[in-house]
Order: structure tokens, then sequence, then C-alpha cells
């Protein structure tokens, strides 16, 4: 039996790269780092003061005032990127509700609306409830479902910062088997002083902006932004008139269960993950294009990712660019991966591999082609996407242009 192909009918993205699909698709193509001082809350505790934040944000040019105070700022981020998404899709106005769902990515949430609670509690205040609804993980997935009348299955993928890659496999799943007829699908996630704080106790917060596979790299640069897609059959889009954007190809995730927060060391099990997402996909090893990593630019994750792309690659693997866009874009957790997808789908069609930036010099365990030069001209027409998480959660997807 014929695999049934999912096709990308919408795009939307809100990151500090980007407000929407142009100006990030400019970023891409230009290799614009969105990462700079953070000023959302108080760094100064920490040994990093930077980030991906996303500047001179007003709720108020999205939202009416009732809406801008009841939604979180990742409840904010995911309603712009998703309206941008449904927009260029126009499958909400073409099914029944009833069979549009969403699938969305969390990792943080609301929380920075949480620690506004918290603060207000201890000196002495009321705090106001609502805030503390922001924080649950289902939270954006019903703000965005009431906010654009998707009636259909609702589901909130908590996978750390594979979250919006798996949601989005998920959501090539429910539409394959006929659940769906489209399915919103991405993440959101935004700073916090909690997970500021957190991964800088870590030590893998790099001070600099992150310079992913790069000799001295400290490790990741947090970020916060959106990122979404609509998906379909192909065929019904193709009958519908929609434009396809890029489609999902296959998919696999595991959990490695190796440790808390370190990659299995040989790279064996990403291997395995990687592969089964071909093998799922249909096709092989030598019709990959280009990888878009992991890629956090923390010593140990980095070194991992290009073992594994040995593994799957062999004597090819010198063929196959390894890019990390988080030097762009920052490490959004719960939102990376979709954020990474949206990537991967706006280069593919613009023709080219994205740059690696910031790169500080060549690591010997880091020897494979990371396009630092980039970005490049390139007719590649199939893509694979990683998101390597915290507690073994290995997701890759594969991108079709």
């Amino acid at each position: 039996m014929d695999k049934t192909r999912i096709a990308i009918t919408g795009l939307g993205i809100f990151c500090a790269a980007g407000k929407d699909l142009a100006s990030f698709t400019d970023a891409l193509l230009h290799g614009r780092c969105g990462i700079g001082p953070v000023d959302l809350f108080d760094v100064s505790p920490f040994p990093s003061h930077i980030g991906a934040q996303v500047r001179d944000y007003s709720p108020l040019d999205y939202f009416d005032r009732a809406d801008a105070r009841r939604l979180s700022r990742t409840d904010q981020f995911a309603a712009v990127a998703a309206a941008e998404a449904l927009g260029m899709s126009g499958a909400r106005e073409h099914y029944d509700p009833f069979t549009v769902g969403i699938c969305v990515g969390a990792g943080a949430s609301g929380m920075i609306h949480g620690e506004a609670w918290l603060r207000d509690r201890l000196a002495g205040g009321k705090g106001r409830p609502g805030d503390l609804r922001c924080i649950l993980p289902d939270r954006t997935t019903t703000a965005l479902a009431e906010r654009f009348g998707l009636w259909g299955y609702q589901g909130s993928i908590t996978t750390a910062c594979s979250s919006s890659a798996t949601a989005i496999g998920w959501g090539a799943d429910l539409i394959a088997t006929g659940q769906l007829d489209a399915c919103l699908c991405g993440g959101s996630d935004t700073l916090s002083i909690l997970t500021y704080a957190g991964f800088n106790s870590l030590r893998v917060v790099d001070p600099e902006p992150c310079s992913p596979f790069s000799l001295g790299r400290q490790g990741i640069s947090l970020g916060e932004g959106a990122a979404f897609v609509v998906l379909e059959r192909e065929e019904t889009a193709r009958s519908r008139g929609a434009r396809i954007y890029g489609r999902v190809l296959g998919y696999a995730l595991a959990g490695e269960a190796h440790h808390m927060t370190a990659p299995e060391p040989s790279g064996s099990e990403a291997a395995r993950v990687m592969r089964a997402a071909l093998d799922n996909a249909g096709v092989s090893a030598g019709e990959i294009g280009w990888v878009n990593a992991h890629g956090t630019g923390t010593p140990l994750n980095d070194v991992v990712e290009s073992k594994a792309m040995k593994l799957v690659f062999g004597a090819d693997v010198q063929h196959v660019p390894l890019v990390s866009t988080k030097g762009m874009t920052g490490h959004c957790l719960g939102a990376a991966g979709s954020i990474e997808i949206v990537a991967t789908v706006t280069a593919l069609g613009a023709g080219i591999i994205p740059r690696t930036l910031n790169f500080r010099g060549s690591d010997p365990e880091c020897d494979l082609d990371y396009c630092h030069d980039g970005p490049r001209e390139s007719s590649a027409t199939v893509a694979l996407s990683n998101s390597f998480a915290f507690g073994g959660n290995v997701t890759s997807v594969v991108i079709g242009r």
C-alpha cells in the first residue's frame, strides 16, 4: 500500500531572528544572528547575560487589552505564529472544524507568569490566579484551539527540547491514519528566570553567542519563540488548490534512557533514530542533501551528533553538511524542533543550505562539513532535522521539498 504523503500547506514563525516568515527567511538567507543582551528579567546573577530574546515586543501590537492580559507570553507568541501558518494554508476554512486538530510541543510554557505570581505573593500581594494557569503544559494548546476554532484532536507533547518536532511527527500520523483532515503542529516557549537559572547552573550556557561545532564552544544560548506548520494529505491539498511548501516524509523517535542530561556517547542511539526516520520516509541516506542538526553548541552534544552522522552516512558523510541554526535563533527549548523544521522547509524551498554562525575555529573532534562559510546554493530536495533532548528524547524528521 502506498504511503500517505503529508503536505505542509502553511508556515508561521515568531522568534528573535524574525517576527514572521518573510523576516525569518531573510535572516536565514543572510545568516543574521538573533542573540543579544537579555533584559526581560534581571540576569546579573548569572554567568551569561545574553540570549535570543524577542526584542521590541508589545502585546498590544498583536492583541486587544483583554487577550494581552489573559494570554501568557508563550501563548501570545504561539498565536502570532499559528495565525500566519493558518492564514497561508486556508485549511481551517476548507474543512469541518471537527476534523482539524492541533499538536503543540511545550517546554517551560508560561513559566515567567508563574514567577510573577510568586513574586507578588512573597511581597504580600494576592497574586493573579490566572497567571498560574499559564504554567500548565497544555495551556498553549487549548488557547490556540479556542482562538482559532480548532475542534478536532488536541495534543500536548512534552519531550523536553524535542517536543515540537515530536508534535509535528504525531500530527502527520493523525492525518496519515485518517483521524484528521488537517493539523496545526508546532511549539512555543519563552524565556523565564527558572530556565535561565537552571541552564546556567548546569554550566551549559556560553557567555558569548553559541558557536555550534566550533573550537572553544562552551554551550547553548537560550532563546524564545514559536513556529507552526499546517499539515494535510497531499492529494486533498492539491485538489483544493492549496500551495505546498514542503512535505513531512517520515519521522522516528526514541527514549535512549542513557542519562538525564548527557547523550549516549558513541552516537549509536541517535544514529538508530536517524536511520529509522529514513526508513519511515522511504528514502535512502544518499538522498539526504543536508542535516539540520540539534547542534546546541555544548562540547559533548556536538561531538556525539557528529559521531552519529558518521554511523548513518559512512564514507559519504563529508558530502552531507551538518548545519546548526541555533546560532541564529538560540535554543528555544520546547519550540526548537518546530523552528528548525520551518527553517529546513524554508531553506529547501529557497535552494540553500543555511550557515552555521559564530565560527571560532576548527575542533578536531568535530571534523565534518558544518557549513561555517555558508549559506550555500543547493539543489537538495530532502533534508533531515534532528532534535536530541535531555532525558534521551530523540526525534528525527525527514523533510522533502
